[in-house]
């Protein structure tokens, strides 16, 4: 056992082997493997460990030991030694409801009796179930109370008091832990719909102020969380299985008040270091189909409204009203990154945060189990002409059927029922600064702060987001869910396990095959608006891109507003905004440049909510934004941004190509370290804009957040074309990369991925558990490959792959076909198959075709799959630039030799893959058994190349031949230090650790002989007078027999 961290509240343990935990009991606890040395522990020593995290690194399950024990061991004033059998449960019991009572009457809260049950913590740690797989429990009779938490295991979370009566129909005043919406402020002049304030000014601040940012923070939230009809929304999983429960999140934003108040030093001891265990770490969708989360037997509603009532009053009473208390008559606080105070702005933008990601799972939650909260914002107006807007105040509204059928559900026809989505130009180069200055006057997460430049090329964007109707289009007339070519690899993966067939919040209105829909918003199914934008994720967008570019946008044709667009229409492909364009749609009155000359021209630091909501539209900064309402909008609903853009802000947040990236300087904030760095992986995708509820620091100008690409949130997109590479930041998927990419290739991709290698040889992949596929590559990158695999292009355009002269080194040429060649000539024992792991563009693989019955060849790169395939068609032309000097390029097509004819390109299969994850591969069907397998400058752009070489024995054949070529080019944008093969010095034995040494120990570790080594050059070229001249070291390996 090995002490990872240890921090204030949690000191986390890394266990060898797989553990189990079962239910406390007063007397015993068991944990596997711990349990040779704690068989039996008292409870006076569960107290010394009561602050114990134990988790598995891979995330499935952890276990907490309830600190319960805590104050039994003290109240009893016992020890380990005196510890004679006197602890069971009902004696722990009764203690505790005896302290409850005794709690209550000193409190003199009378009126809590009604709504509280006992917080019986015994009960309570009896019933933290460790999660591990169900067939460990199936096959362990000893284990078998923790079965339970099967596939319905949530249910036994229902039926345990008055919950459910009390959580059913409108809340009581007592629901509000805090203020009542309608003393809060935010509350409109009517007193019925609480709006989000503006984002309070941290230059300027009284403790009023401070107190009425929280009150409007804290009881916004709990408002929502009024919108749960019954106990059982509380606790019923996602559909997905992918994030926790809504109780999970009703305790963990008043969790993380307590904790980071502690960190900063403002707080000195836990509400309730139990629940501060269980509610501190949310999740982050790992994987669209990881549906491991902690299934185990939370605390009651009431046990936690119980504790974030005692979380407000601590907030309340020991931090705002103490530490603001000189802040009251003329003289005003300042807070900035260094004060301890900015722990307590940090947990109410937190907070904010999840009262939009909530709002999410309550659409996904089922209809009958949400009701329409009193003081929650109405639907936007425009709801009205579809239906009944008065039927939205009845607190809980049945799913409208029979009584809409009147109403469009299908056939949305563009310029009626949605607008007509032109493409609009920014015609000119321009530069864009992003970050925010240290100095703002608001709060800010660690991202947002640092610096970068970007020079944005002309493009085009859509004039609107794409809407419902827009969307409908691809769904049925496209055949988009339906069609495996609109999406990449990933994508198409993540839409077959799921059975996507459209957006996840379109609801059927008719018989399969219709494609009749309605719309779930948060509380409610409404009948379809057709111009709102659609909500879906990064995959889905990206697909409709592809199936624009495919079809040139079927019945919706993009018309254009210039002739220069219309040129970018028929010449280039659809993708999605980048984080740079972005703010060059945002105009000049509410963008970067302004807030940065003056704080106001932030909207959100002067708008509330209501303020946006009564705006006339005709300004290009009114937006749907701050909790103006409680819906999306109509695409054209506000006035367009100086580059004639709608909806550029608020509405619904706008996927990009970006990767999720530190800016230039970026610094992490000590009170929470691990809020964007965990992110920066190449795995999450930036989103821009915010949307009708995002409140805060989410809502301003300067916010940079971010999901997967398969998370579902108030998120839509628009599409761009360009004739230039875009501005886009991607990151290498391993270890926290951080590696920029010039631009995009055309094809779709998952964005899980890497940037190419630069030493000639594949992309990169990652070593986490998934099975992921890549980013896009650069155009340049991608041209450059295709020029470094087929040697016979630009013969027809006379232009030569090397400028003529004396000595020219035309021995580092067609350095793929001579990796394959070396494959085959070390005679493997048979010739039936061959594999090619990072095989790039397919040259290697094509000659590997010539002497081998099939091959098999995959890459991390779809761009890059994309283009061998496209080498494999037999109509199908490629061309690609030839750099010459500075920006002059010459257009040549790719050509194969003239040996290389149709039946043997038909011999390779090409496909994306994870070279890091071959036996997950292998066990998917995608990988054989193989004679012969090369894998070219490939070894030191992997994130873990010990977990590759390890698995080869599972793919080689008794006697088969390896080929590993690699020039040990170790980065740490690629790989971790930790994991580098060599090229570093031991600190041990001060000794200096090669690569080919390490790699000749674990491939003979494996079975393989090595049988050959040779220096291969290699020659990159960058344009007509510059080249890379790369030596890589090759080794040939036989697999015993």
């Amino acid at each position: 056992m090995m002490i990872l961290n240890k921090s204030p509240f949690t000191t986390r343990f890394l266990s060898s082997s797989a553990s189990t935990m079962v239910p406390f009991r007063c007397r015993t606890f068991s944990v596997s493997p711990l349990s040779k040395s704690f068989s039996f522990i008292s409870p006076r020593t569960i107290w010394k460990f009561s602050q114990t995290r134990a988790a598995l690194v891979d995330g499935r399950f952890f276990a907490s030991f309830a600190t319960s024990a805590s104050s039994w061991a003290n109240d009893n004033n016992s020890n380990d030694d005196e510890d004679d059998g006197k602890w069971d449960l009902k004696t722990c019991n009764n203690k505790n409801r005896n302290s409850n009572q005794d709690r209550r009457e000193q409190n003199g809260s009378g009126t809590v009796d009604d709504l509280n049950h006992d917080i019986d913590k015994a009960s309570l740690s009896s019933s933290f179930f460790f999660h591990h797989h169900h067939d460990h429990y199936r096959n362990n009779p000893s284990d078998r109370d923790v079965t339970a938490m099967t596939a319905a295991a949530w249910k036994q979370n229902l039926g345990r008091g008055q919950d459910d009566a009390w959580l059913k129909g409108p809340r009581p005043h007592s629901w509000f832990t805090g203020l009542h919406p309608k003393n809060c402020p935010g509350i409109d002049q009517s007193g019925t719909v609480l709006h989000s304030l503006p984002l309070i000014n941290l230059s300027n601040l009284t403790r009023q102020k401070v107190q009425d940012y929280f009150d409007n923070t804290w009881t916004l939230f709990e408002t929502l969380f009024a919108g749960l009809h019954g106990e059982e929304g509380f606790y019923r999983p996602a559909p997905h299985g992918l994030r926790h429960p809504h109780i999970f999140y009703y305790g963990h934003t008043a969790c993380l008040y307590i904790n980071k108040l502690r960190v900063a030093g403002l707080l000195s001891r836990p509400v309730n270091q139990y629940f501060e265990s269980i509610f501190e770490v949310g999740v982050d969708e790992m994987l669209w189909d990881d549906m491991h989360k902690n299934d185990m037997l939370w605390p009651m509603v009431s046990q936690v409204w119980h504790y974030r009532r005692q979380v407000y009053q601590t907030v309340t009473q020991q931090v705002i009203q103490q530490q603001f208390s000189d802040y009251d008559h003329g003289t005003n606080a300042v807070v900035d990154q260094s004060n301890p105070l900015w722990a307590l702005f940090m947990a109410m933008e937190h907070e904010r945060i999840h009262l939009e990601t909530s709002s999410v799972l309550f659409r996904e939650t089922p209809h009958h189990l949400v009701q329409t909260p009193h003081y929650w914002p109405s639907l936007h107006p425009s709801a009205s002409s579809k239906f009944d807007a008065s039927l939205e105040k009845s607190i809980h509204t049945p799913p409208r059927s029979a009584s809409h059928d009147h109403y469009k559900t299908s056939h949305p026809i563009t310029g009626g029922d949605y607008p007509a989505n032109a493409m609009v130009e920014v015609p000119h180069e321009l530069t864009i600064t992003l970050g925010k200055p240290l100095d703002f006057p608001s709060f800010g997460w660690d991202n947002e702060y640092g610096t970068r430049t970007v020079t944005v090329p002309p493009f085009a964007a859509s004039q609107y987001m794409i809407s419902n109707g827009e969307y409908w289009h691809f769904v049925a007339d496209g055949a988009g869910y339906r069609t495996r070519e609109y999406w990449c690899d990933q994508g198409w993966a993540w839409r077959t396990f799921r059975n996507a067939k459209r957006p996840s919040f379109w609801q059927p209105a008719g018989p399969d095959g219709s494609h009749e829909y309605r719309l779930r918003t948060i509380f409610d199914v409404i009948p379809m608006p057709w111009d709102w934008p659609v909500d879906v994720n990064y995959y889905e967008a990206k697909a409709f891109c592809r199936w624009k570019t495919l079809s040139r946008g079927g019945p919706d044709r993009y018309a254009s507003t210039t002739a220069q667009t219309a040129s970018y229409k028929e010449s280039t492909s659809f993708r999605l905004l980048t984080e740079a364009e972005h703010h060059v749609l945002r105009g000049s009155s509410h963008n970067l440049d302004s807030a940065r000359r003056d704080s106001l021209a932030d909207k959100v630091m002067t708008n509330s909510g209501h303020v946006f909501a009564d705006d006339d539209g005709l300004t290009c900064t009114a937006a749907n934004l701050n909790l103006s309402f409680g819906s999306q909008s109509p695409v054209n609903g506000f006035a367009p941004s100086d580059t004639g853009h709608y909806n550029v802000t608020g509405n619904a947040w706008e996927w990009t190509e970006d990767h999720f990236n530190p800016l230039d300087d970026f610094k992490v904030h000590p009170v929470y370290d691990d809020f964007s760095t965990p992110c920066f992986d190449g795995k999450h995708n930036i989103i821009v804009g915010g949307s009708f509820i995002s409140t805060g620091d989410e809502a301003s100008v300067f916010a940079r957040f971010h999901f997967r690409p398969h998370f579902l949130q108030h998120s839509g997109f628009r599409v761009v074309t360009s004739e230039h590479n875009a501005p886009v930041k991607h990151l290498a998927a391993s270890a926290g990369g951080n590696l920029e990419s010039a631009g995009l290739g055309s094809e779709c991709a998952s964005n899980d991925g890497n940037k190419s290698s630069d030493d000639g040889g594949s992309s990169s992949s990652t070593s986490s558990g998934s099975t992921t596929t890549n980013t896009y590559e650069s155009e340049a990158t991608l041209h450059m490959y295709l020029g470094l695999h087929y040697l016979n292009s630009g013969r027809k355009e006379n232009v030569s792959p090397i400028i003529p002269h004396d000595n020219a080194p035309y021995h580092g040429l067609s350095f793929p076909q001579r990796v394959a060649q070396l494959l085959v000539s070390l005679q493997p024992q048979s010739k039936s198959n061959a594999l090619d792991v990072g095989c790039a563009v397919g040259g290697a693989s094509f000659e590997l075709a010539r002497h081998f019955d099939s091959v098999d060849a995959f890459d991390y790169s779809h761009s890059f799959i994309q283009a061998a395939k496209r080498m494999q068609s037999v109509t199908e032309e490629v061309h690609f630039r030839l750099p010459l000097e500075g920006n002059i390029h010459e257009v040549i097509r790719a050509e194969h030799p003239e040996y290389m004819t149709p039946a043997l390109r038909s011999k390779v299969n090409f496909f994306t893959g994870d070279a890091c994850q071959l036996p997950l591969m292998k066990s998917q069907g995608l990988l054989d058994i193989y004679d012969g397998v090369i894998m070219s400058n490939l070894l030191c752009r992997l994130s873990d190349p010990v977990s590759c070489l390890n698995a080869l024995p599972l793919i080689v054949k008794n006697g088969g031949i390896v080929v590993l070529v690699t020039p040990f080019t170790w980065l740490s944008e690629f790989t971790p230090l930790q994991n580098w093969l060599g090229g570093y010095y031991d600190s041990n034995k001060n000794e200096a650790v090669w690569s080919q040494d390490r790699l000749k120990h674990i491939m003979e570790s494996n079975g393989f002989e090595k049988i050959h080594e040779e220096d291969i050059p290699l020659l990159i070229r960058e344009h007509a007078r510059k080249y890379q001249y790369i030596v890589s070291q090759a080794s040939g390996w036989r697999k015993s027999i």
